[in-house]
């Protein structure tokens, strides 16, 4: 049985956590931690997880990492919009890292995709569209994507990509891809939060066996 913490637990990500650890078989919650529940990340720590998931904000996410890996506790980051870049501080730490844009997998296979169609595509534009609470602006998903696109060519590619910030969406993605008389639609639609627990359970498993930390994409645990 897997021990997990998830701070930002108060949160319409962090409530769909709590509830996915509680109902999997090999995963037990044994703290929940959040401004709105009066309880830190440090006092979260103290009922010794195994694991603490994060979906809190960019502003406390690298506090809460540095304090999970401290304890020796494996972190699984499901927050975006702060510079990953930052994460190459944890290297070499006792536990691990784990961070990804986008935990359902049918998000992963979209960017699969569109890696692949940029190959042999002329032009290609990024639409995301998340609901209005959503902090970041583009989303970690769009951002991924592009990055992933335009590593995979060798040419100069651009991909510009266009935000929509509405009530009553909750994360959808199109990849727009054009050449000579012809478009490619890659899209990707969550329809609850409940499409992210599968990767999230999924990190929560591996993310002390993996092979280098951090480690940042879903891709890489299944592919």
């Amino acid at each position: 049985m897997i021990k997990v913490a998830v701070a930002g637990a108060a949160g319409r990500m962090g409530q769909t956590v709590c509830e996915a650890v509680q109902e999997a078989s090999d995963t037990e919650l044994v703290a929940q931690a959040d401004p709105r529940l009066v309880v830190s990340v440090s006092e979260a720590l103290e009922a010794d997880p195994e694991v603490l998931v994060d979906f809190t904000v960019p502003d406390t996410v690298l506090d809460n990492v540095r304090e999970a890996v401290s304890a020796g506790v494996h972190v699984v980051i499901g927050t975006t919009g702060y510079d990953q870049s930052r994460l190459r501080e944890f290297e070499g730490a006792e536990a691990n890292v784990f961070a990804a844009p986008n935990f359902a997998i049918g998000a992963v296979l979209m960017m699969r995709f569109a890696v692949e169609a940029a190959k042999h595509m002329r032009a290609a534009e990024i639409i995301e569209l998340h609901h209005d609470g959503k902090f970041d602006r583009p989303s970690g998903t769009a951002a991924r994507t592009a990055e992933l696109m335009r590593g995979a060519t060798d040419r100069s590619l651009e991909v510009p990509i266009h935000s929509v910030r509405l009530p009553g969406l909750v994360a959808h993605q199109e990849v727009l891809l054009g050449d000579v008389a012809q478009t490619l639609s890659i899209r990707h639609d969550s329809l609850a939060r409940e499409s992210f627990m599968p990767g999230v359970l999924l990190a929560v498993r591996r993310v002390a066996t993996l092979s280098t930390s951090p480690m940042i994409g879903l891709e890489h645990l299944l592919f």
